[in-house]
């Protein structure tokens, strides 16, 4: 663990931390010194990450969660306020994928993803950044998508929730300054279990293969190819630091440049 990293001992909190991007951000805040609680739906998986993070001498404190469930909410909003007075940094990765032809769509499926991906953010700053304003220091960083920014056929309701991430984003930017930043990261396709899940479904729905599924994700990137999520974590560290403090507001696309063509 680094302890003179600038971000040693601060309290973060990971949603959707057990696997994934919000893996790689919960142990590579961990490896910047933090201590991190982080949260899955099954407390099994979130311990996992949790036992990596103490193996590595670090402080990690699982949550099952659900991040559409306020009773979950207020109980982890307890824990943590019980055991370490608060968060200082709150990173909202827990979220979902789907797809579907407009026509037809099911009104279930839009519910679902709009309510994990767009109340669920909602919820757990609603939730914590109370304290976050009573120290006057506060940093909050949500894991958009480049669907942030523009759409995409078959993607209605995931589309529309990260659209309004990225409002949400910018509108409590501009209330919560000056003490407390609020930014964006809005990748491409990762290399993680949710892009395998979506490779699993164009195979069932079309005549590709897994390698070519997979190749066609990678060329919607000009770099052709997936991003890690390492490269995710490693803009969440820098918008997380003493030194970005200027930037507040803004999306950070982490796609190769796809957002460009």
């Amino acid at each position: 663990m680094n302890e003179t990293s600038p971000l040693s001992h601060k309290r973060t909190l990971i949603t959707g931390g057990s696997k994934g991007i919000g893996r790689a951000i919960a142990l590579a805040f961990a490896q910047a010194g933090a201590r991190v609680a982080l949260t899955s739906r099954t407390l099994a998986d979130a311990q996992t990450v949790a036992d990596e993070i103490t193996a590595m001498g670090g402080t990690a404190l699982p949550f099952a969660c659900d991040v559409t469930n306020l009773d979950q909410i207020a109980a982890m909003r307890a824990a943590l306020l019980e055991q370490w007075g608060g968060v200082d940094i709150l990173i909202n990765n827990a979220g979902i994928a789907g797809s579907h032809k407009f026509l037809g769509h099911s009104d279930d499926l839009w519910h679902h993803i709009l309510n994990v991906n767009l109340n669920g953010v909602y919820y757990v700053t609603k939730a914590f950044v109370p304290e976050m304003i009573g120290q006057k220091w506060g940093r909050i960083i949500n894991i958009a998508s480049v669907a942030s920014k523009v759409g995409s056929k078959y993607t209605a309701a995931y589309t529309a929730s990260k659209h309004g991430v990225l409002g949400l984003t910018r509108a409590l930017a501009v209330e919560l300054t000056p003490d407390i930043t609020v930014n964006a990261i809005c990748p491409g396709y990762v290399n993680t279990p949710m892009t395998d899940s979506a490779i699993a479904n164009m195979i069932t729905r079309t005549n590709m293969t897994a390698d070519q599924a997979r190749g066609y994700l990678e060329k919607l990137n000009p770099q052709n190819r997936l991003i890690e999520p390492d490269e995710v974590a490693a803009v969440a560290l820098l918008l997380a630091s003493e030194s970005a403090r200027g930037i507040t507001g803004q999306a950070i696309n982490v796609d190769g440049g796809a957002v460009m063509f």
